[in-house]
């Protein structure tokens, strides 16, 4: 593991860090955490006192290569002396009737690194990937796991992932969020009776982690450049936020600062919220405008991921006709990747073409409990 930097977590903001658990048999559940990640570390950097973060990885041993590898990659590379990274378990799938001695070990060994990261303070965030299996399978007890949380420094973050999260690791979180899984093809889609390789994931929902899930995603692509030849330029484009101080804003600043020659960036929209039945005409032309830039970096091929945030609720409210859409994606390069999120309130004609499809379900949300919410961290 990397040197032990000197700026802690108490340096940092002192809001009080969430607990957030994304849990559920859909896609995004880590991709949501990378986000968060970025995000923390955008406002760090902002704040001129860097956020460290400790990714710890359970089952999730050598000898498998996992869809986040390329992104944590990319993190490390951008921000070196700000990512530490472990990585325990076997690298293959197994039941609880398949535990060995070995499988505790790792758990254990896991685990003792998180425990000493939650009660040092040194780091602003600490993601526990894939905790919940673990617990679930028995690696871990609950009760520790739970006691220990509870003592951790009040400003660090703390993001638990994966399926199966016990009910003690659910009414302890501050957020959790359920990715339930509307679609997970084997990377493939049937139309018009012939297979293609749809390259279409789709983020719908009222729970936390559509955008963020994006942001990991974007990360991947970066990540995977890195590797090879570093073609893989993105391209975030958001409706429905015209003005300054979303959420993901630090984020995009921090893949921009860090990776300027692979990221683009537009938005689009007025700096309020758009209601139903209250349109005004610079929403659609705003919408528009955003959908032209989208539609020729889909066709011109120079993109390998595509983010289209918040393109579900500007169909949904009518600002944008759906059937250009669905052809634009239809005629998209074949390794071109496109990410859409946003909620709606049905499912879009172009959500049949998506090889994967999760829905963000809000099960708590610290909003709720009455903390002080900050725009551009919280919303």
């Amino acid at each position: 593991m990397a040197e032990i930097g000197i700026v802690t977590a108490q340096n940092f903001d002192r809001r009080r860090g969430q607990i957030h658990v994304y849990d559920g048999e859909g896609k995004g559940k880590s991709q949501a955490a990378l986000g968060v990640v970025l995000r923390s570390i955008g406002l760090g950097i902002e704040n001129a006192a860097p956020s460290r973060v400790l990714l710890v990885r359970f089952l999730k041993g050598p000898g498998r290569p996992y869809a986040e590898d390329s992104a944590i990659a990319a993190l490390q590379r951008g921000f070196p002396h700000l990512i530490d990274q472990l990585r325990t378990g076997r690298g293959e799938f197994f039941g609880p009737e398949d535990i060995t001695k070995f499988d505790r070990q790792e758990a254990r060994r896991g685990w003792d690194v998180a425990k000493g990261a939650l009660a040092s303070g040194f780091y602003s965030v600490v993601v526990l990937d894939e905790l919940n299996p673990v617990l679930d399978l028995g690696l871990l007890p609950v009760d520790e796991v739970v006691s220990t949380l509870r003592q951790k420094p009040e400003p660090m973050e703390v993001i638990i992932t994966g399926r199966g999260a016990p009910k003690e690791i659910i009414d302890l979180a501050d957020l959790h969020s359920e990715m339930r899984s509307m679609r997970q093809a084997e990377e493939v889609n049937r139309h018009n009776g012939q297979f293609h390789s749809s390259g279409i994931e789709i983020y719908t929902g009222a729970g936390k982690g559509k955008s963020t899930s994006a942001l990991g995603r974007a990360l991947q692509a970066i990540g995977r450049g890195i590797s090879k030849d570093l073609s893989h330029r993105v391209l975030i484009m958001q409706w429905l936020k015209g003005g300054t101080g979303y959420t993901e804003d630090a984020a995009i600043r921090a893949l921009r600062e860090s990776y300027p020659d692979l990221v683009d960036h537009q938005r689009c929209g007025r700096d309020a919220i758009v209601w139903r039945g209250k349109q005004q005409e610079i929403d659609y032309v705003e919408a528009e405008r955003g959908w032209e830039l989208a539609r020729a970096a889909m066709a011109s091929g120079l993109y390998k991921t595509i983010i289209m945030d918040e393109l579900n609720p500007t169909v949904d409210l009518e600002l944008l006709d759906v059937d250009p859409i669905v052809q634009a994606l239809l005629r998209k390069p074949r390794d071109t990747e496109i990410i859409i999120t946003g909620r709606c309130h049905a499912p879009l004609p172009y959500f049949e073409l998506a090889s994967v499809h999760s829905e963000m379900v809000s099960h708590k949300h610290y909003a709720e409990q009455g903390a002080d919410l900050r725009r551009g961290v919280d919303y």
